[in-house]
């Protein structure tokens, strides 16, 4: 590799240390929103500066399309990925995904953000190998420029308002499409209700990822064994006495998916077969974490034995993504109250603000 041929800029230097210095970027570099860096992706979507598209918790600031395109532009994005950056800002600021829970949690929650439909392939999204990791644009500054809309317009500045303990490298950028050409089922969005055309954003409140390997399993059961009990994860354990709470999401390789599909497998009797595998018995878990469990079952009059991945085999998400091989991710959801939101492209650039 040689090094960069073109004349050096030591303003941009200055300009990194000064935005930094105002706590407005991820410590990583940023593209310097200047005016017409702005303008020009305002414009090209055809957008008002002024326009609200949302109120964003946890300091619950209006995030007008000028402040989204201000922080897509450091993101480093094209000026035709920021409807995908504004539909996913509609989605995070609506109540059931309680971003004001997931921005302020001392865990590791995060926004997913899993694209669907036409706008993820006319923007040059990857949805195959690599398709959670480094190495496309697209990805990289959509997720990047919805954390940034976060932390610099909802507040969610770490160790302040975003007070996770640990925090995880998703919370610089989470982002992916789905393989929609190599899944044998109905994509995301149509589960969801939304027309095959139609290009959506869903964003789940994701705590990080599990890599899932199993390149032995031939039959859908073993398979579903092998996820079940890649869910079980002691410390995921929620205030509601579930692993991970909300929708667990396994992001599932084409050639997983078309195991379950040979057999004849539906995406939902492949949650099922997932889902009635995926139980712990509370003996294996901490004394203190076994009393608390059986206490609030017998108040729920439900068994306190045992505990499940989710409430119902509906609740657990597959999304298919990824290319050759056989290593899956599973997703645990925030242990609080979030549920994954979906939102069109186009909604969001002509509807009122998101609450």
């Amino acid at each position: 590799m040689d090094f960069w041929r073109g004349s050096a800029d030591i303003a941009n230097e200055q300009t990194q240390d000064e935005l930094a210095a105002a706590g407005l970027t991820d410590g990583l570099p940023v593209v310097p929103p200047t005016a017409e860096r702005v303008a020009r992706m305002l414009h090209a979507c055809g957008l008002e500066p002024g326009g609200v598209l949302a109120v964003l918790p946890p300091c619950y600031h209006p995030a007008t399309w000028q402040d989204v395109a201000i922080n897509a532009v450091m993101a480093g994005c094209r000026p035709d990925y920021l409807p995908v950056v504004g539909a996913a800002i509609a989605a995070i600021a609506t109540d059931e995904f309680n971003l004001l829970g997931i921005a302020t949690t001392t865990g590791s929650a995060t926004p997913l953000v899993i694209v669907n439909g036409p706008i993820a392939r006319e923007i040059g999204m990857n949805a195959q190998a690599n398709a959670l990791g480094q190495g496309n644009r697209a990805n990289a500054t959509i997720g990047r420029a919805v954390h940034l809309v976060l932390q610099n317009i909802g507040g969610a500045k770490p160790g302040e308002n975003d007070m996770a303990t640990l925090g995880q490298p998703g919370k610089y950028t989470f982002c992916c499409a789905e393989n929609e050409a190599g899944s044998p089922w109905s994509p995301l969005h149509v589960e969801r209700g939304f027309a095959a055309s139609a290009s959506v954003v869903t964003v789940v409140g994701a705590s990080g990822t599990i890599e899932v390997v199993d390149s032995e399993s031939q039959s859908a059961a073993d398979l579903a064994q092998t996820f079940a009990q890649s869910m079980l994860i002691a410390g995921n354990i929620g205030g509601a006495g579930l692993f991970g709470g909300g929708e667990p999401l396994i992001i599932m390789p084409p050639e997983h998916a078309m195991v379950f599909h040979h057999e004849g497998y539906t995406k939902e009797q492949a949650k099922a077969a997932i889902y009635e595998r995926a139980v712990l018995a509370v003996d294996r878990l901490s004394a203190p974490i076994r009393r608390r469990l059986r206490t609030n079952a017998a108040a729920d009059g439900i068994d306190g034995e045992v505990v499940r991945v989710a409430n119902s085999p509906q609740d657990v998400m597959i999304v298919v993504a990824g290319g050759v091989g056989r290593k899956a991710a599973y997703v645990p959801t925030w242990s609080g109250t979030t549920r994954a939101v979906s939102r069109c492209v186009g909604a969001a650039l002509t509807s009122g603000p998101a609450r």
